[in-house]
């Protein structure tokens, strides 16, 4: 595997200790990864477990194929409860220490967490090409997501919003008892009940539960029929038209849309219910037919309720690589490991006043409580003056604490720490300073991890190419379309940029084939801007959406570059999401720069410097 190669085409910037080692371990296939990068990877492969004896023999073989990659961090997700050191799976006789496997493969750091947490951390990333919705209803912004998934076992877990990140549920909600809702399920329940005295919805709600469900229907409707495994009665019901398979998956999947029914009013998961594992993805569209969606809704006086929450089946490629792969990355935030500015204050530490020395030892005792407490607050603790605090930030080569904390947070982990801080009232011009910078890098950074090059590519072509370009936004993005109109007519392309909704649909009007209109707004649902969108496509012209993805105007696009960082606008004035609106500007006009040098847009060669931005090399 050549690292080099995968982020090269990424354009993701490399792990400075090298790549990851990442893997979904369900109780019947174990899936890995090396990630090079964030968003990169590579060297994907899908082991059969049972072709094991263990988790060390298992990550071995596939560790045997990249014998010259040194590893020093690793994550892996179990389809088993994680609670300590001892991990013991419930659907695979395997059992281990966590300790011991990490001592063993020589790794500095391993993480085991519960599959569905990690299934469930990746959520946020998911785009809507990764998505099939069932049924209606619309995701509520910055709220609870839902999330289970029938396989070997029923895996459930949820995420929570919070200010900055998400809280995965370590749950095991595939374990609570199985409700039947009608006489035929009752009928189910009690074929099991012959087997086992307490009968969760994993037993039914799963691939195990398939072949029950097969069973105890043939039983039920006198019939003599012989033993299918789960993939079968899926094939024998979509490719073969059995009646009896047929009514299997009825009945299943009338039994998933109640479980997901179920955790949705339990987690009140007003930001949808996302269905994974290994089961639903093989029914394809058959599904979005099902008695899934209207199980899920038959909820009597709370059908209304049930009704608003979306369904959606996951479709993306490995997608617990992404929720692992996070979990991974926020637990080596939270770790001192290489920090050449730690190593730099105690090098220097016998230079500093006896004062100063006492704010050297707590930085280097309690780095993070450092990085998240003011000036007041350090100054209490090393038990010196705030100038003191000033004075030893100073001494390090530093111009006040903002800048020292902006600069050890980054050398902490080689990275900004990814988290949203609020600033206090009480806070001083020092800290709140910090702040908002921390803040606003922080939401780059994730910004830039989220980037959709396709749309990016798309977009430049289209403005490279423009006859005319036209900018609609009102308010605060305003300023953003005033930006993009001063350098894209530095291009020599004909711009005119438009903050008055009434002219927005009768510029719009005047547009040809060949034009392009870039809107932008932070909620993308502005009637007026709409309209006008709705104007200029019909005049044959392309639309540009810089907005959030999901918007009304995300969809009327030609293309829409997504700026999903949610800010509330009708109490705060946006600040962050305007400075990653005009990141995507500078974006665009590095491309169109690009464009230009390389397509020689002026055959003479002449003023090919006005082409030249900053960010390219003459």
């Amino acid at each position: 595997m050549s690292s080099a190669a995968d982020t090269s085409k990424s354009g993701r910037t490399a792990f400075a200790d090298g790549p990851r080692l990442l893997a979904d371990i369900g109780a019947t296939h174990a899936r890995f990864a090396l990630q090079t990068a964030p968003g990169v990877f590579g060297s994907v492969r899908v082991l059969k477990c049972g072709d094991f004896d263990g988790i060390v023999p298992l990550l071995r073989f596939y560790l045997a194929d990249h014998a010259g990659v040194t590893l020093k961090h690793a994550a892996l997700a179990v389809a088993n409860p994680v609670t300590g050191d001892q991990v013991r799976m419930t659907n695979r006789d395997w059992q281990f220490s966590t300790d011991a496997v990490r001592r063993e493969l020589g790794l500095q750091t391993l993480l085991v967490v519960n599959d569905f947490t990690a299934l469930a951390m990746a959520l946020p990333s998911l785009k809507a090409e990764d998505l099939m919705q069932v049924g209606g209803g619309a995701a509520a912004a910055n709220a609870v997501l839902g999330v289970l998934g029938p396989g070997t076992g029923l895996g459930v877990s949820g995420v929570i919003p919070t200010v900055d990140g998400f809280v995965t549920l370590g749950s095991e909600g595939g374990h609570v008892n199985f409700a039947p809702a009608d006489e035929r399920e009752f009928a189910i329940l009690q074929y099991a009940w012959k087997e086992w005295p307490h009968v969760s919805n994993e037993r039914l709600i799963s691939g195990p539960g398939l072949e029950i469900i097969y069973r105890a229907l043939a039983e039920r409707n006198g019939l003599k029929a012989t033993g299918r495994s789960a993939p079968d009665i899926i094939s024998g019901a979509l490719e073969e038209g059995d009646a009896l398979c047929l009514e299997v998956l009825e009945c299943f999947c009338g039994m998933l849309g109640g479980a997901a029914a179920n955790l949705a009013v339990t987690l009140g998961a007003f930001g949808g219910v996302f269905i994974g594992g290994g089961i639903v993805p093989r029914m394809g569209e058959w599904f979005a037919g099902s008695p899934f969606r209207a199980r899920f809704e038959a909820k009597g006086r709370f059908t209304d309720y049930l009704a608003q929450i979306p369904t959606y089946v996951i479709s993306a490629d490995n997608p617990a690589f992404f929720g692992v792969a996070t979990i991974l990355s926020e637990h080596l935030r939270g770790r001192s490991g290489v920090n050449t500015l730690t190593e730099r204050i105690g090098h220097l530490q016998h230079e500093l006043t006896p004062a100063e020395q006492r704010v050297a030892k707590l930085v280097l005792e309690q780095p993070r409580l450092v990085l998240g407490e003011p000036i007041a607050d350090i100054a209490r603790l090393a038990e010196v003056s705030q100038p003191t605090v000033i004075r030893f930030c100073r001494s390090l080569g530093f111009l006040g604490l903002a800048d020292f904390k902006l600069k050890f947070a980054s050398s902490l982990t080689g990275a900004i720490p990814v988290r949203h801080s609020q600033v206090r009232n009480s806070d001083s011009t020092h800290d709140l300073s910090a702040k908002v910078i921390d803040n606003t890098v922080s939401a780059i950074l994730k910004f830039r991890d989220q980037l959709d090059v396709r749309s990016l590519d798309r977009a430049i072509e289209l403005v490279a190419h423009a006859k005319r370009v036209e900018f609609y936004a009102m308010g605060n993005s305003r300023v953003v379309a005033l930006d993009g109109q001063h350098k894209f007519f530095r291009f020599r392309i004909p711009t005119a940029a438009y903050g008055d909704s009434h002219l927005f649909t009768l510029a719009a009007e005047l547009l040809k084939a060949g034009d392009v209109v870039i809107a932008i707004s932070n909620s993308g649902r502005l009637p007026d801007l709409l309209a006008a969108v709705d104007a200029a496509r019909a005049a044959g012209a392309d639309v540009i959406a810089i907005t959030s993805s999901g918007s009304p105007l995300a969809k009327k696009a030609t293309v829409c570059l997504a700026v999903d960082h949610a800010e509330d606008s009708t109490t705060f004035l946006s600040m962050i999401s305007r400075i990653l609106q005009l990141l995507l500007i500078d974006i665009v006009s590095v491309g169109i720069s690009i464009d230009g040098q390389a397509g020689q847009r002026d055959p003479d060669g002449e003023d090919q410097r006005r082409l030249l931005i900053s960010h390219l090399d003459r």
